[in-house]
């Protein structure tokens, strides 16, 4: 995946489009209690953004222009551990499916949003930084056990109450999964 002036371009790979569920007993605090889209994965590695992280930078302050457009709660939310300087924006319209997973487009901030919206997109999340993984690296993550790799569906990117999307999803995605979604926060006051 290419990231160029707030922009992501996709390429084919096995995991795209899923998500990964962080496992109560992850204790890395770039991943503890995340929900990770992963937008490529491939041979040489893979890429994804952490959906339930927002900051406390509103978007309106660095970027008003893009703030009408921006899914609630209107903040940049931090993608990951990986250059974080880096800005990259998702949106979704109903008029045609973007070339990322689930339909989702890559929005180039350097537009204008007026045309930007009038191509139909009607919702945006921008991310500092983005999760990365190096070959081999992710899958002997889900071999030990560390995620949990589960279906996505669009509305996560844009879901308006991001501490609760981790449990929503292991609630959706049924089976042993649900029951976690009810796993307190810190399992030492249980």
């Amino acid at each position: 995946m290419e990231v160029r002036a707030g922009r992501v371009r996709r390429v084919n790979a096995s995991m795209e489009g899923r998500l990964l569920v962080s496992r109560p007993d992850l204790h890395d605090p770039n991943f503890d209690g995340t929900i990770t889209l992963i937008l490529e994965h491939n041979e040489a590695g893979a890429l994804g953004l952490v959906l339930n992280r927002p900051s406390e930078l509103a978007v309106i302050d660095p970027f008003p222009m893009w703030s009408d457009l921006t899914a609630q709660p209107g903040v940049v939310f931090s993608g990951g551990p990986v250059e974080r300087d880096a800005l990259l924006a998702l949106g979704q319209g109903s008029r045609s499916p973007g070339d990322l997973p689930l339909g989702l487009h890559s929005i180039d901030l350097d537009a204008q949003p007026a045309l930007v919206q009038a191509s139909g997109i009607e919702r945006l999340r921008l991310f500092a930084g983005y999760a990365g993984w190096g070959s081999g690296q992710l899958e002997g993550e889900l071999s030990s056990g560390a995620w949990w790799l589960t279906e996505a569906v669009a509305d996560d990117v844009f879901h308006d109450d991001p501490a609760g999307l981790w449990a929503r999803v292991l609630r959706r995605s049924g089976g042993e999964l649900e029951w976690y979604a009810h796993f307190p926060s810190d399992a030492s006051l249980n």
